[in-house]
């Protein structure tokens, strides 16, 4: 287990990510998955409350609606870390106080559980002070629906400015990040972003750790996946770039005798202030491709080299 940032939780060194449960993943499949991971020693969950609206079909919700039901049906609410987010989903957009109150009683109530352990603004909202909102979320710890928040897709002056309010009112702080994140996709984070996430001791918890299933290795040039609904998004990797970072996942995987995705994500955990990067899993044969990066610990050398190729 990880501690994550300056918070009192200790979470697996992967999140499991619930996008899936209710799109790719049906209610069986759900639960199996779930099952999996925990009984690997998982205890991490991320969900959002628009998820899985931009399914056909769906509507939102759908998502933390069977994380609930999978609690209560094998009753460990106690040993799981629950992470939702408010703010993206279009039934319930942006960040003002009502809000926030709003969507969080809505996932309290989809998800069958007395609080959220982590709850994310899921992305930033300009049109809503940030003073309100926090205003907001403190609100909701100090009345115990929720125990730590944390912010999604955030810029570095805009994460700065939020914290700095936090600590001039008195308010509950950010204690992570959920930022985009992978061998790929570096821009977003590295740089300001990372600094202030190190100097602040904020958690880090990657989303797209597997660039849309690109470094899964399952898309190739030449290859043919257009049966996956994450398809079209995976092959926008499959550039010069893209193939010399799949090499190099390629040469370690083979030299460790582990899955490729593992090592992509061992990368991120190699990487300050990470605790856990994000991957979700529709099936357990994805899932067992996930956890050995775990215990996969890269050297200096092989951390490098995948670098080296991403740039």
């Amino acid at each position: 287990m990880a501690r994550l940032g300056s918070t009192e939780l200790d979470v697996f060194p992967i999140c499991l990510g619930g996008n899936v449960f209710g799109w790719t993943a049906n209610r069986d499949e759900t639960f199996t998955v779930l099952d999996a991971y925990a009984g690997a020693g998982g205890n991490f969950i991320d969900s959002a409350d628009g998820y899985s609206a931009f399914a056909p079909g769906n509507s939102g919700g759908e998502s933390e609606t069977l994380i609930g039901e999978w609690l209560r049906a094998r009753g460990n609410r106690d040993d799981i870390v629950i992470a939702t987010k408010v703010g993206a989903w279009t039934e319930r957009p942006g960040l003002s106080a009502p809000n926030i109150k709003a969507a969080a009683e809505d996932s309290l109530r989809r998800l069958g559980v007395d609080h959220i352990d982590l709850y994310y603004a899921h992305r930033d909202d300009e049109s809503t002070p940030l003073a309100e909102t926090l205003g907001a979320f403190d609100e909701l710890v100090r009345d115990g629906k929720v125990r730590y928040i944390a912010a999604s897709n955030y810029s570095a002056p805009r994460l700065a400015e939020a914290l700095e309010i936090s600590r001039r009112e008195g308010l509950t702080r950010f204690a992570a990040l959920q930022p985009h994140y992978n061998l790929v996709e570096r821009g977003h984070f590295e740089g300001e972003l990372a600094e202030l996430c190190a100097r602040e001791d904020l958690g880090v918890l990657p989303y797209y750790s597997l660039a849309k299933g690109f470094l899964t290795g399952k898309y190739r040039p030449g290859g043919d996946s257009s049966e996956s609904p994450r398809a079209e998004g995976a092959r926008a990797y499959l550039n010069e770039r893209g193939v010399k970072v799949l090499a190099g996942l390629d040469e370690i995987a083979t030299l460790r005798n582990v899955p490729i995705p593992s090592v992509a994500l061992a990368w991120l955990l190699g990487q300050r202030s990470v605790t856990a990067p994000i991957a979700s899993a529709r099936n357990t044969e994805q899932l067992a491709d996930l956890l050995p990066a775990v215990e996969l610990k890269l050297t200096a050398a092989e951390l490098q080299r995948l670098a080296d190729a991403s740039i």
